[in-house]
């Protein structure tokens, strides 16, 4: 049997910590992932959802979007996995009754924990103005109330419509149908919060803004280097590919201002001898300075460029001259600012030694294929998006885009981020895309550019948007300036969001608002059809690979007043376009393979997309979406050709006194849902509010272990936030470095405090004091 949900919150003021891990996974991540499951969901529930997570006839895992090989394990899922599933899959309720019992004042003051751990939504509930409660409501009423509201805006654009990652391909593309049909580009999504660096980045230098290598590439690479990424704790599954790839040959370097246990050893729990032994998977660690990495590849760079240029390296391959010369574009004036990189300078930049940079150089050269692999770490700077042209220029020099066992690989988060930008969520649509949605539809859609994350909740403070609809996901807990953000959102008129649990998202309302309840990926979605016959339907999603599959729930719903994704969307479209649309919107609700079908003539590398989807073309699996670089080294940029820069180098500065701030998930933690209070790993149980310091930067502030502070961040002069009562661990991070876990810390970062370009937060380069907390 499950357990019941924690009536009252657990006590987090008071953390017990312990020395962290050396080696992730083996017995300790199979018994954690099988008690959290048989809580949520009882032993039999347990076998048989965890036995269809991630196969080619199951349903795809609502975690992270790493992709799954050709020849799949029977337990084809990670730790991490293993809590998402439980987390969807539980046999816990949130009934009206519920929310009779606890007013919205109360919701309000619970944590995170505790809301995502009372269980699933059964029912459409509503906020009137000025109520205290959410009250049952019909889902006819509740698309009239979100079609008043949309009616009475002056413009489409005073609405904003928000996607999370978790959104089927098919739910997704009627979303953004449904918003440009309606009049607006206003979708903002996920991807702005995390690799909207990386998508800047790869757009301008190789055409497209996705990673460039496949699983496969991965296996065959001589050498993978893995920077600003956490694989133990955030893409648990991918170990086993790096495990694999040491076993074919491959060096790894990790770069990263925190050491992670999942790097070091990997105890694989799919094998008898990687259960008790494991692989080590790092053979060179550079523990960078945060903001450093920029600097670091910039005299790589200069280094490869003298190795070619000395009489010893002359012919030795260091430089792919052949292939910068037929499919490069900028390469002297990149040659020269590399050559101008300083040693001395990217020490300072770096926090790193002189030989251990020499060490990775020797790595380097030695290496035919090499793979650069990358997360948050290097996403959330200001500079974040000159830092990945940097990455680019430095595999380009060696020929290591278009390259069996090479390539460029922005490790996705949620399991679908990706795919729901191929489906044109995106703010910033081509003209390609929206011609060919005209063409398909008949309606012009919008131009005009819409609203990113920040820029909407800009928009929402200062009343340019009234309307704020999200598709899945937790908007207030991921966003920045968490205060602004909270006090934005209630400043709107009506807020709704589609989900499958409670969040706190649900407690910081507008004047009136919405919770309409989804189906999971775990459960059956069937639709009846014109001719009254049932269907069982399935959806599809992208992998951080560009692989497309399908995903088929089995698990009864959890109430019968679920609808699926899809069916909210085309149903609110009916009722608030109305008949003046000719989009068969019904039709697409009863059949997602009419959706599909439509994918198929309006985005390229969907064509004949229902057969290759289901295997009858050979592939149970799914399919490869094209990849001009990866295929055949065509580069689709502006200059038709794979573009070198030359950025100055930038890193932050530190003041006197101050330390550089990281936020960052615990072990028990998924985005901004949390499992529970521990990070096992990093040696912390039972609290989430720790601020991780070197003992030397510790000793230096006079700060005690154990000892109580206050975060507070300083932006600007004139800018600061404070995040209160967090505890001090000593922890072996780079000097001058310290890191925090989110949502937690998402109040210390401005609104205003976005990487250049993107507009992403910086959530990992934040310049904070710690001052002795009132708590202590």
């Amino acid at each position: 049997m499950a357990s019941k949900p924690p009536t009252a919150d657990p006590a987090q003021d008071a953390p017990q910590v312990d020395a962290p891990q050396h080696a992730a996974a083996g017995l300790p991540a199979v018994a954690h992932s099988l008690k959290i499951a048989q809580q949520q969901m009882g032993v039999r529930r347990t076998a048989l959802t965890l036995l269809r997570v991630n196969q080619k006839d199951g349903f795809d895992c609502p975690g992270c979007a790493w992709p799954e090989p050709d020849h799949r394990h029977k337990a084809e899922f990670c730790e991490n996995g293993a809590k998402a599933v439980a987390e969807e899959a539980t046999l816990r309720r949130v009934t009206p009754d519920f929310f009779a019992a606890h007013p919205v004042a109360d919701l309000a003051t619970r944590s995170g924990y505790w809301l995502g751990q009372q269980g699933r939504l059964t029912h459409p509930m509503y906020l009137a103005d000025g109520a205290e409660r959410y009250e049952p409501v019909s889902w006819e009423r509740a698309f009239d109330i979100i079609a008043e509201e949309l009616a009475a805006l002056a413009s489409p654009d005073e609405a904003v419509f928000y996607t999370s990652g978790r959104t089927s391909n098919e739910a997704a593309f009627l979303y953004q149908l449904f918003a440009r049909e309606f009049g607006t580009n206003n979708l903002p999504d996920c991807s702005n919060m995390c690799h909207e660096s990386s998508g800047s980045a790869l757009t301008e230098t190789i055409g497209i803004g996705k990673g460039s290598v496949l699983l496969e590439d991965l296996y065959k690479s001589d050498l993978i280097i893995v920077a600003g990424q956490n694989p133990g704790t955030n893409h648990p599954r991918m170990l086993s590919a790096l495990e694999k790839a040491k076993e074919n040959g491959a060096k790894i370097i990790t770069i990263n201002p925190l050491p992670e246990a999942g790097l070091e050893r990997f105890k694989n729990p799919q094998t008898p001898q990687g259960m008790f032994k494991g692989a080590a998977l790092t053979d060179l660690f550079l523990q960078i300075r945060l903001g450093g990495d920029q600097a670091l590849f910039r005299l790589l760079n200069k280094l490869i460029l003298a190795e070619s240029d000395s009489a010893s390296g002359a012919g030795s391959g260091a430089v792919d001259h052949a292939f910068i010369a037929e499919h490069t574009h900028g390469y002297e004036e990149f040659a020269a600012a590399a050559r101008a990189a300083d040693w001395d300078a990217t020490l300072t930049a770096t926090g790193l030694e002189r030989a251990e940079i020499e060490e990775a150089l020797a790595l380097v050269l030695a290496s035919e294929r090499t793979v650069v692999c990358w997360a948050m770490g290097l996403t959330q700077h200001k500079h974040s998006v000159p830092t990945i042209r940097e990455v680019v220029n430095f595999l380009l020099l060696r020929g290591n885009i278009g390259r069996p066992g090479a390539g460029v690989c922005p490790v996705r988060g949620h399991s679908n981020v990706q795919g729901d930008r191929t489906m044109g969520v995106f703010e910033r649509p081509t003209p390609a895309f929206l011609d060919a949605l005209e063409k398909e539809f008949g309606f012009a859609p919008p131009r005009k550019h819409g609203f990113d994350v920040v820029r909407a909740i800009e928009a929402l403070r200062d009343g340019e948007a009234k309307v704020f609809f999200a598709m899945g996901g937790n908007f207030v807990a991921a966003s920045p300036d968490t205060d602004v953000t909270e006090a934005a959102m209630r400043r709107a008129a009506l807020t709704v969001h589609v989900s499958t649990k409670l969040n706190r998202s649900h407690a910081v309302t507008g004047a009136r608002a919405l919770i309409l309840p989804t189906l999971g990926r775990t459960e059956r979605d069937v639709q009846v059809g014109p001719n009254g016959k049932s269907t069982a339907q399935f959806v599809t999603v992208e992998d951080s690979m560009s692989m497309v599959h399908a995903s088929r729930g089995r698990l009864a719903p959890a109430s019968k007043h679920l609808l699926s994704e899809p069916a909210i969307v085309a149903r609110l479209a009916r009722r608030v376009l109305g008949e003046a649309s000719r989009t068969p919107w019904e039709e697409f609700e009863k059949d997602y393979a009419t959706v599909r079908d439509r994918i198929a003539n309006v985005i390229p590398g969907f064509e004949d997309f229902n057969t290759r989807v289901t295997g009858s073309a050979g592939r149970p699996g799914g399919f490869t979406l094209p990849h001009g670089p990866r295929d055949e080294r065509r580069f689709p940029t502006t200059t038709g050709k794979a573009n070198f820069t030359a950025a100055p180098v930038e890193y932050p500065k530190l003041p006197e006194g101050r330390l550089l701030l990281q936020t960052l998930r615990s072990h028990d933690q998924y985005n901004t849902t949390i499992y529970g209070l521990d990070d096992r790993y990093r040696g912390i149980r039972n609290g989430r509010r720790v601020v991780l310091v070197s003992p030397h930067d510790a000793r230096d502030l006079g700060l005690a272990d154990g000892s109580y502070v206050d975060l507070v961040s300083e932006w600007t002069d004139r800018v600061e936030r404070r995040a209160p009562g967090f505890r001090v661990v000593h922890y072996p991070t780079a000097r001058g470095c310290a890191a925090a876990y989110y949502p937690e810390t998402n109040v210390l970062i401005p609104l205003d405090a976005t990487a250049d370009t993107s507009n992403t937060p910086t959530s990992k380069s934040v310049v904070v004091r710690l001052e002795q907390s009132a708590t202590d």
